[in-house]
């Protein structure tokens, strides 16, 4: 049966499933004052703003931010975007320059290697859109720990960038693509990245250049997946990419996938089969991370204050000379997943669970399992 909207069918099993893109991105999930109703209520967050919302009648409807009467009157600034090529239904975008962005740009340049932050300021007063001018600047106050101005350039940015959209750009289709390797295009990944707080954003970034990935955002997306309660989708996407990105070698795919599993076993509108068939797999799944990658559980128990047992620290599997052995890449990986998440597997239920897979790895380990030869040569 399919709903109205086209987008969820029922499979042969029962189950409702979503059937639109991986990286297709919720309109009303771009706003951040949407996501964090969810978590605090709409009187919370808004307190007393809405009686000012109708001062803003000459400010554009835009879906990445809400534009602010504080902010200057936006006018066109030189900045646009073309649609290059559709290639197999993916539509290849850009930004570009005209000539009046190009000449801020160069002054721009000019204020850059001055050193003189003052020199920005005065170019934005000039020029309060030019969206590199903004994001340095956010730089600056960032260094100067004001980080409510800071967030305010960088949103300012994003408005400026989503003015120039190309009519047929869709930020929440999935299907269109801006090439990080083109200068004109930088400033939207960095403008995204820096207001990135929630998963949408994340998926947002990824869905324009998914093939490589520049700016690395699915080191984070497992933990945004998680902090939003979106496992099916952090699951979805294990399912669909391990085959040709080898997610599973990357630790916080390897951990972050069987939590994922683990919260949905949880979940009491699953049918009991449901549970259990996502308790096997988040079992699984743990094991083969603790395997291939036992440098993470003293780090990550030291994190969550917990002591580990006898047999556990004393072991030579899970101990230092494994941390010290293994590659500086691999060690940085495993100390930002840790660093990033740890918060997550304070849960009494989830160390319990975590516990019980460690022993399971020792005993596989005792008795030569050759899953264990074969993540070592991984």
């Amino acid at each position: 049966m399919e709903e109205p909207n086209g987008l969820l069918c029922e499979t042969k099993s029962g189950v409702v499933a979503d059937s639109r893109p991986l990286l297709y991105v919720e309109h009303r999930n771009l706003n951040a004052e949407t996501e964090l109703k969810r978590y605090f209520g709409a009187r919370a967050v808004l307190g007393d703003q809405r009686p000012r919302q109708r001062q803003r009648q000459y400010v554009r409807s835009t879906w990445l931010t809400i534009p602010k009467i504080s902010w200057p009157r936006y006018s066109k600034t030189g900045l646009a975007m073309k649609l290059l090529e559709t290639r197999r239904g993916v539509q290849h975008f850009t930004f570009e320059h005209h000539r009046e962005y190009q000449q801020v740009q160069f002054r721009f340049l000019d204020a850059v290697e001055s050193l003189d932050p003052n020199n920005i300021v005065l170019l934005l007063q000039m020029n309060p859109y030019h969206v590199d001018s903004l994001l340095q600047l956010s730089e600056v106050c960032r260094m100067q720990e004001d980080q409510e101005m800071a967030r305010d350039l960088v949103e300012r940015a994003l408005y400026s960038l989503e003015c120039a959209f190309h009519p047929v750009f869709s930020l929440t289709s999935g299907t269109c693509r801006l090439d990080y390797r083109r200068p004109e295009n930088r400033c939207f990944y960095l403008s995204l990245f820096k207001h990135m707080i929630f998963l949408e954003f994340c998926k947002l970034i990824l869905s324009l250049d998914p093939e490589t990935d520049p700016l690395c955002v699915l080191l984070l997306i497992d933990l945004l997946s998680l902090r939003a309660r979106e496992y099916a989708f952090l699951t979805r996407m294990f399912q669909e990419w391990e085959g040709h990105r080898n997610l599973s070698q990357l630790p916080n795919f390897a951990f972050s996938v069987p939590l994922a599993y683990f919260f949905l076993s949880q979940q009491e509108e699953l049918s009991e089969v449901e549970r259990s068939q996502a308790q096997e797999r988040a079992a699984h799944l743990l094991q083969g991370a603790l395997i291939m990658f036992p440098s993470v559980l003293l780090p990550l128990l030291d994190r969550c204050s917990v002591q580990p047992d006898s047999t556990v620290a004393s072991h030579a599997f899970f101990g230092l000379h494994t941390q010290i052995s293994q590659p500086p890449a691999l060690t940085q990986l495993v100390a930002l997943y840790i660093g990033r998440t740890h918060s997550l597997w304070k849960d009494p239920g989830v160390m319990a669970w975590l516990e019980t897979s460690v022993h399971e790895v020792l005993r596989r380990v005792e008795a030569s399992d050759p899953a264990v030869e074969e993540s070592a040569q991984k």
